[in-house]
């Protein structure tokens, strides 16, 4: 039997790996970072057991290519997701940790 915080956890995890593996490449700047954090908030959030999630890009990690914009880079997340199964939370985080990305269950 799985139970609720065992599901908690995994849907965070699964929630975090799509958000990075969605988004990243995605052509941003530091102009448009506000619209693309809303734009992954507004996305996460419609997925089932999806409390909270906040997004923060890295703006200083944004250097302009020759047509003026970056890609998004897994470097440039800061993520904070809360999912809740049947009344149990978990909250993840997607940070740098030095030269990587890392996903990790925070509580």
């Amino acid at each position: 039997m799985i139970s609720a915080r065992e599901k908690a956890i995994f849907e965070a995890g699964i929630k975090l790996g799509a958000l990075y593996h969605q988004w990243v490449g995605s052509p941003v700047s530091p102009q448009t970072a506000a619209t693309l954090e809303r734009a992954i908030e507004a996305s996460v959030s419609l997925q089932p057991f999806v409390e909270r999630v906040t997004v923060h890009l890295d703006r200083s990690l944004m250097a302009p290519n020759t047509f003026g914009y970056s890609e998004l880079s897994g470097l440039m997340f800061d993520v904070e997701i809360v999912t809740r199964v049947d009344g149990v939370a978990c909250r993840a985080k997607l940070r740098r940790n030095g030269t990587y990305p890392l996903m990790e269950i925070v509580e």
